[in-house]
């Protein structure tokens, strides 16, 4: 018994690659569940000769195990290109974080037959992906999504540990889990907790043992209260009297760091001083209303503006740079620009004296200004004197030169007015900044003396300036004394509105602070880091040591203005406090005003979750949204974590007796992830209900919030009603709660909401850690409903609130019952919440001198919810007496469905077992089947699946469900038209298992048996659970079993295929698409076989589905490179039997009646004999094997298949392959059988009679007419109105070059097996002569050259058989030789590469590869090649069948083949390529080059059979890949060819 190897499971995460490097991951954005034990892997997959991998190494820093993060230290894995596979990094993930991961390589260039430069190696940018932190409370995981967090101003919590300790068990006891502390650092001068004195000291005040506090308080709160902490951390500015800015000043921005703040300081200290003289100016200090504003303001521009003087840091010194340019003139000190360099030696300015000032201007700031980058000192701005030299040069001469009559003074006047006119342009700026200036005061003045909403910060003083102070001056002092004056004013922080948020407001770049446009903190230093630790490394030493103190202590920070935080000091510092505690969860407050600049901070920094704030919403609509976005996903969603399970042999060292442990991998593919959120009912920066909306909104909004699938959380002081926002600076009195003095229990209270509150965050934790994931959200007038369910369990939690915004009175609102479909439902409660909002009450509450404290409030219990239980719903009706704020909650669960978890499982289980004993013919059944297809198998009953309001499926197999569900699935679009119809009924389901039931029934298709019964039990299982869910569990099904026989499908074929990339494979299944058995079109008139379809739908079905030159174009990639060569031997034993004048039909008609019309299908039939006896094990033997004859051996004569003549004799396929090369050989001239309208109704008399011969000079076989057109480019002219009909559009008479390669192919091959003894036949014998083989062979390559090519250079045309006066376009094959129409033998079409790769010996290697570079540029579409060169007069690249105009080259479709781009030839072409640029390629790396050259050609076509909805290529396109509806969507040559070039490139190897 075989030995049974061990097993390990592995997760592993599918990460691929595009062919640029970047993650294939809508959005980029890559967020990873929590580090496992075992680790999980991230897999990346690179196809293996994708741009990336020309001498390319992939760079990861993602650490190993027990290795510290180093943002900085990468990985290498060296990328080792193969064009069949695809390159698999795995990378286990064992820890948390933000990583980073690159690629460096050598770009491709542009394809070349001549050397190019090599081009410079690069690297693409920098991609992320970001591990979830694994937080833990008390030894259990808690999930992000489970975070109940309370926010808390620390300086209001009292003195650890008493009053900290009664407030922290509040906390505890209301089902919170997570507090979170502002700055718990000491505190600067103005008391804001933001404002932080010393980073590295805890605050006395609140913690009297500073550190040792801290240790004691986190111990309690998890052990005894159940609470994680987490706090602030403060990096973009420090208090004023941070001792170390003292010693420090370098920290800040200040004059000498930052000298373009100069013009803004003297502002600053202009307004400083004004503020102070106001009353000794006889203006008002104490501003009532706007008259007195407008006084204060208009006197700044006497006081202030004129006294500072802004103008001169604009403009230039005129008086200063006339003097030194004229001064420099006179010494001769001339500069002319580069550009202007002339034979006068006037620098080519002799045009300059006619030039208008405005110009002499605009010359000298082009190229003359200096100082013009930013702001600086004053008069910064100035004109480099030589270059002013050279004006002056230009316009009076040089100085002192015979014939210059000007002065210096003259000279000095004349560049007065030039600068003149330079400053005008300096003084319109600024003028505008003095506007915005003046403007931007009046505004804030405004808004902090007189709004009634500001701080109204009363009289105008020293100490109270006007506006807010920009800068912090340092006091001078035995410390400050040791710097630079100019470095001892720092400018404070804040924030500019409607600006980039990543821009440094006091960047050189910026005059923000200049024009006051800055909302600045004045308590607030902006601290100044640069752009790495060694331009500030006091600064960046002193906050990495807060970071990892704030880490060390908290499982969570919460970065304070991460918007305007430098990305490269955030992460630094993020780096640093990870090294403390790996799991870190980090939240961040950022407001960017985009979605995707929010992206881009949270995959650098690996952000937990971004602070969303539910007081932001003005009404019941914007409330409904927010809890929409953060609600989770819609209640019956698809399952979109694609998981696959693959057995993977694990490459181990001393292997012993075949014991090889291998791995089963859960792969499951990454999927778009949306920035996560930390939803707030209300922060410490909100106002509160009772301020902006109605105080009973506390309820309902705090209960919306808790029903989100996210973190959530609360202030202190919201449960409580606190009547306003508590002001963290100036307020003083400390919290009071009556949650941190008694138990907390679920009942009528006559505070707050607190003992609701215990009830939400329970249920709020509980649906977060078992993953409640499925919500729908209802919004109806002044309501909100939220239903959360677990997609597994079913099980709910169902929320009804009664908002309650301005102006909604007292009244119920009018909710609609509610219908629960399919659900049971159990109350948990009802409750309306009344508050005391009288003015006097809010005094009261408002003037407590001691405590902070709510208002009166209580929460009523409701008991008249009405549930009303029916067989199939649940309705709930509210009462009459359910006003704003109040809320119903309800348990609800799905009859049968409490162990849906077990459903799940046994829906998506036993599939494999269920179809692995499936051939692929019974595939072809299960997986497609066109609706002709499936009419012919059901004797025409029953069709493809029609959905209402969307259409027929494209086939009745799984795979037509498969198409629309996979997108449906990956857009969650439960709005797509097949959901409402699975909603509305279960015919989908019942077609499904009929079908397959009907089929295996039938004799020979017992096999589908297993599979049939394995759906009904699982669609059976499904048929009960409520309608809404239906979609979702039939997607679940209809996957499992897509799945299981795709893969069976793949593990049938051969090596190559299974261990191929994704593009091979799904090649490769189209041949299970298109082989399967029909009634209509079976190979044989009375035997019943699968046969290979042309193409679907249109060649699927009776006489159209079997083209013989289809079918052995196609046959060497569907069936003998996938390992089918059974299939492949059928239908080659199939032709041959109906073998006639030498000939296979082209259109087989089951064997009843051929037709004999085509010249190359014989030629691609022996090519694919000869494919047979070399790739196929023992192959040869097929040669041997006999044959039953359709007609007559080497007799013409038509009889019908039920002629007792039919069959009576055989050949063996030696005797068939002989018999067609003697014909030729002898020459052909027959007329069809049954010619006339009824065989073909375009074709004019003439086109029946088919002509072939061999000229023996040359070798080459002749053939066609002008009448008939016997190659694959065969489409007849049919219009009557455009004079078309029975004109072929190409009829390609002569000697068609890829026959004539073909031909060669052939004459070579049974030559070589003659030689070998393996045939029996040494040639052909015409009029009594023997020509070997060998020779027929030798007179084709002896004359090929000169026959077919064109060279480059019309001078050596006298080497070859060319009319120079006829030559549309050099260097390139003819694609006919001889032809009926001479300039025909010229047109460049894709022909020539199929010679080339069955024949490479026929071509100069040198001449294969320049005519392949011009089909490369000229004929090559982004899938397809253009069937006729696009210069040619006749190119007509858009085939429309059904025109019926009186274009001759066009109507009803004869341009065919005359510039549409057709697919299967660029499997030829690439082919070719391939194998010709290999020939110059003598490095690995120039090898892989030429691989990467084909993969990028391949680009279009694996976009197509990604996206086409028939699971394959199409047969062909318009112009440059558009559309083409009259194309067959998916057809067998377009897929076959390309697995050819997949079996060349495994045989050519990069080696």
């Amino acid at each position: 018994m075989a030995s049974q190897g061990t097993r390990t499971s592995h997760e592993v995460y599918l990460l691929p690659l595009t062919d640029l490097g970047a993650p294939d991951v809508p959005g980029e954005y890559i967020y990873l569940p929590p580090p496992t034990d075992p680790a999980y892997l991230v897999r990346f997959a690179i196809e293996g000769t994708s741009s990336i991998c020309r001498q390319g190494s992939f760079w990861v820093n993602i650490p190993v195990k027990e290795q510290e993060f180093d943002r900085n230290t990468y990985r290498e894995f060296k990328l080792r290109p193969d064009f069949n596979r695809t390159i698999e990094i795995d990378i286990p993930i064992v820890t948390a974080g933000a990583f980073a991961f690159y690629t460096t390589y050598t770009p491709l260039p542009d394809f070349s037959t001549s050397d190019v430069p090599i081009p410079t190696p690069t690297r693409t940018p920098t991609y992320y992906i970001d591990v979830s932190p694994r937080l833990t409370l008390n030894g259990e995981h808690l999930p992000l999504d489970a975070l109940a967090t309370f926010s808390v101003i620390s300086k209001f919590m009292g003195t650890y540990p008493h009053d900290w300790e009664t407030h922290l068990k509040g906390i505890g006891q209301r089902g919170y889990n997570m507090v979170h502390f502002t700055p718990l650092m000491e505190r600067g001068a103005s008391n804001s907790p933001y404002s932080i004195r010393d980073q590295l000291a805890f605050d006395s005040e609140c913690f009297p043992e500073g550190e040792n506090d801290i240790v004691d308080m986190v111990s309690k709160m998890e052990k005894e209260h159940g609470l994680l902490g987490m706090t602030d951390v403060v990096w973009n500015h420090t208090s004023p009297d941070s001792p170390w800015l003292e010693s420090h000043p370098e920290v800040g921005y200040n004059l000498e760091t930052a000298p373009w703040l100069e013009s803004a300081f003297e502002l600053d200290t202009a307004i400083l001083e004004y503020s102070g003289s106001i009353e000794d100016l006889g203006l008002p200090a104490d501003l009532n209303n706007e008259q007195d504003l407008r006084q204060v303001v208009d006197g700044m521009k006497t006081h202030v503006m004129g006294k500072v003087r802004l103008w001169e840091y604009y403009v230039i010194n005129v008086e200063k740079v006339s003097r030194g340019i004229a001064e420099a003139w006179a010494a001769g000190n001339i500069s002319f620009p580069l550009e202007g360099s002339g034979g006068s030696g006037l620098g080519g300015l002799e045009d300059v004296k006619d030039w208008s000032l405005k110009q002499k201007a605009d010359f000298l700031c082009a190229n003359g200004l200096i100082g013009g980058d930013r702001l600086g000192e004053r008069f910064r701005r100035k004109i480099d004197y030589p270059v002013g030299a050279a004006l002056l040069t230009a316009l009076v001469g040089r100085y002192g030169k015979m014939g210059t009559n000007t002065d210096l003074g003259a000279a000095r006047s004349e560049m007065t007015h030039i600068l003149d006119e330079v400053n005008l342009s300096f003084y319109r700026e600024y003028d505008g900044d003095n506007q915005e200036i003046m403007q931007q005061v009046y505004d804030r003045v405004k808004y902090i003396r007189l709004d009634p909403n500001g701080p109204k910060l009363g009289t105008i003083s020293q100490t109270n300036p006007l506006v807010e102070v920009y800068f912090t001056r340092l006091p001078v002092n035995s410390t400050t004394t040791n710097h630079n004056p100019r470095s001892l004013a720092l400018v404070n922080n804040g924030w500019v509105m409607n600006v980039d948020v990543r821009r440094d407001n006091a960047g050189a770049s910026s005059r923000a602070y200049l024009r006051r446009e800055v909302i600045v903190w004045s308590d607030c230093v902006k601290l100044r880091y640069g752009s790495s630790p060694e331009e500030n490394p006091f600064l960046w030493d002193l906050m990495a040591k807060y970071s990892r103190l704030t880490a060390k202590y908290f499982a969570g920070l919460r970065i304070d203005n991460c918007h305007s935080t430098p990305m490269v000091l955030a992460e630094y510092l993020l780096d640093e406090a990870r090294k403390v505690r790996p799991n870190l969860a980090v939240f961040a407050e950022l407001f960017t005003g985009s979605e995707e600049m929010d992206f881009v901070y949270v995959k650098r920094l690996g952000i937990s979750s971004l602070i969303r704030e539910a007081m932001k919403s003005w009404s019941t609509e914007e409330m409904s949204r927010l809890v929409h976005r953060h609600g989770g996903i819609p209640i019956g969603s698809f399952e979109v974590d694609e998981v696959s399970v693959n057995a993977k042999a694990l490459p181990t060292a001393g292997q012993v007796n075949g014991n090889t442990p291998f791995k089963e991998e859960a792969v499951r593919r990454i999927k778009r992830s949306p920035v996560h959120a930390l939803f707030m009912d209300c922060s410490h920066d909100n106002e509160v209900p009772a301020q902006t909306r109605d105080a009973r909104d506390t309820l309902p909004n705090g209960a919306l919030v808790s029903m989100c699938a996210c973190a959530t959380g609360s202030v202190m002081g919201y449960d409580e009603v606190y009547p306003k926002l508590v002001d963290l600076v100036h307020e003083k009195r400390l919290y009071t709660s009556p949650y941190s003095t008694s138990d907390v229990e679920v009942r009528d209270i006559q505070t707050g909401i607190g003992s609701i509150k215990k009830l939400l965050n329970n249920l709020h934790v509980m649906m977060g850690q078992d993953g409640y994931d499925e919500t729908h959200i209802h919004h109806e007038g002044q309501y909100v409903t939220v239903h959360r369910v677990h997609p597994k369990t079913r099980k709910g939690v169902f929320l009804i609130a009664h908002t309650a915004y301005p102006g909604y009175g007292n009244g119920n609102g009018g909710l609609s019952p509610v219908h629960l479909i399919g659900t049971k439902v159990r109350p948990l409660g009802s409750w309306r919440f009344e508050v005391d909002v009288d003015e006097s009450v809010k005094k009261s509450v408002l003037n407590d001198k001691a405590v902070l404290k709510g208002l009166p409030s209580r929460v009523v219990e409701l008991y008249d919810v009405s549930l009303k239980a029916e067989d199939d719903e649940t309705i709930v009706t509210l009462p009459d007496a359910f006003p704003p704020g109040s809320i119903a909650l309800f348990e609800t669960w799905i009859p049968g469905a409490e162990h849906s978890e077990g459903l799940d499982i046994f829906i998506t289980s036993g599939a494999k077992e269920a179809f692995t004993d499936l051939d692929l013919v019974d595939l072809n059944f299960v997986l497609y089947r066109s609706e002709p297809e499936e009419r012919d198998s059901s004797d025409g009953r029953d069709g493809v699946y029609t959905v209402p309001n969307f259409g027929s499926l494209q086939y009745a197999g799984l795979q037509g469900w498969w198409s629309i569900l996979q997108d449906v699935i990956r857009d969650n679009d439960l709005g797509h038209p097949l959901c409402q119809h699975l909603r509305d009924g279960q015919w989908g389901l019942n077609y499904i298992v009929r079908r397959m039931e009907r089929m295996s029934r039938i004799a020979g298709c017992e096999r589908l048996a297993s599979p049939a019964a394995w759906l009904k039990q699982r669609f059976d299982a499904i048929r009960k659970v409520p309608s809404f869910l239906l979609p979702r569990y039939f997607a679940l099904v209809v996957k499992a079993a897509y799945s299981a026989a795709w893969e069976q499908g793949i593990r049938l074929m051969a090596d190559n295929v299974r261990e191929g990339q994704w593009f091979l494979q799904s090649l490769a299944m189209t041949s299970v698409q298109y082989t399967g058995f029909m009634r209509s079109a079976s190979l044989y008139p009375q035997k019943s076989v699968p046969s290979l379809a042309a193409g679907l739908p249109h060649f699927s079905s009776d006489w159209a589905r079997c083209w013989g030159r289809d079918i052995f174009i196609s046959l060497r990639g569907l069936f003998l490179a996938t390992g089918r060569f059974a299939e492949a031997r059928e239908h080659i034993l199939a032709f041959a039997s109906v073998l006639k004048h030498g000939m296979i039909p082209n259109l087989l008609s089951g064997g009843n009646s051929p037709r004999y019309n085509s010249r190359d299908s014989v030629w691609f039939f022996l090519q694919n004999i000869q494919d047979y006896t070399k790739m196929v094990p023992d192959g040869l033997r097929l040669l041997q094997e006999s044959v039953p004859r359709r007609f007559l051996p080497y007799d013409d004569t038509y009889f019908e298949y039920d002629d007792p003549r039919a069959y009576s004799k055989s050949s063996t396929i030696e005797d068939i392959v002989q018999e067609a090369l003697q014909r030729h050989a002898t020459g052909m001239s027959f007329r069809e059988a049954n010619a006339g309208g009824k065989l073909d109704e375009q074709m004019s008399s003439e086109g029946f009679d088919i002509d072939i011969k061999v000229d023996w000079e040359t070798g080459m076989i002749f053939g066609g007419s002008q009448y008939n057109c016997g190659t694959w480019m065969d489409k007849m002219g049919e219009s009557q109105k455009a004079g078309s009909k029975g004109v072929p559009g190409t009829p390609r008479d002569g000697a068609a070059i890829e026959i004539t390669g073909l031909l060669y192919s052939t004459l070579v091959w049974v030559a070589d097996l003659w030689r070998k003894g393996d045939y029996k036949y040494s040639g052909v014998s015409v009029d009594q002569q023997n020509f070997t083989f060998h020779d027929w062979a030798s007179r084709i390559e002896s004359k090929f050259e000169r026959c077919y090519y064109v060279p480059v250079e019309e001078k050596d045309d006298y080497k070859f058989d060319v009319n120079a006066k006829i030559v549309n376009r050099r260097g390139i094959y003819k694609d006919l030789y001889r032809s009926g129409k001479e300039y025909e033998d010229y047109q460049l079409r894709p022909n020539f590469p199929i010679a080339m790769t069955v024949a490479p010996q026929l071509f100069t290697s040198e001449n294969a590869l320049y005519a392949l570079s011009i089909a490369d540029s000229a004929l090559l579409g982004p899938m397809g090649m253009a069937t006729l060169d696009p210069t040619d007069l006749n190119y007509r690249p858009y085939y429309i069948n059904s025109e019926d105009s009186t274009d001759f080259a066009t109507s009803k479709g004869r341009n065919y083949h005359q510039g549409p781009e057709w697919l299967w030839p660029t499997g030829y072409f690439l082919r070719a390529l391939l194998k010709f640029d290999l020939m110059r390629r003598t490095t690995k790396e120039a090898r892989t080059e030429s691989f990467q050259q084909i993969t990028r050609r391949l680009a279009g076509c694996k976009k197509e059979i990604a996206k086409n909805s028939w699971a394959g290529l199409p047969e062909l396109t318009q112009k440059n890949g558009q559309f083409c509806p009259d194309s067959n969507p998916t057809q067998a040559w377009s897929s076959g060819c390309l697995i050819d070039l997949f079996m060349d490139a495994q045989e050519l190897s990069i080696e």
